[in-house]
């Protein structure tokens, strides 16, 4: 599997809007994406003004197509809108996932 984390310094009062955002992409978006597996969206407990996003693909050549999708970018454009900042990405391989 192959993903990202990024991390989200989220304007004031903007927090709701973009957890509605991403609950929007996993409702109306990710079943159309091929390869895409799942997603996470955290709060950390030192920082509420941030947010830390997981997104989890089937392979790298999934993820690469998502973030090339022009519907992709506009829905990016319309998160940047919320954010004091760009976000700080982390892309990946998984090399270990286990809920068990």
């Amino acid at each position: 599997m192959y993903g990202s984390m990024f991390r989200m310094k989220v304007k004031a009062g903007q927090e709701d809007k973009v957890i509605e955002l991403f609950n929007t992409w996993d409702e109306t978006r990710r079943p159309t994406v091929e390869g895409a597996v799942d997603g996470l969206l955290l709060r950390p407990d030192k920082e509420s003004d941030v947010l830390v996003a997981v997104a989890i693909f089937s392979d790298k050549d999934s993820y690469r197509a998502n973030a090339d999708d022009p519907a992709q970018h506009e829905w990016y454009l319309r998160l940047r809108a919320f954010l004091d900042t760009d976000p700080e990405w982390e892309d990946g391989e998984t090399v270990r996932f286990s809920m068990d």
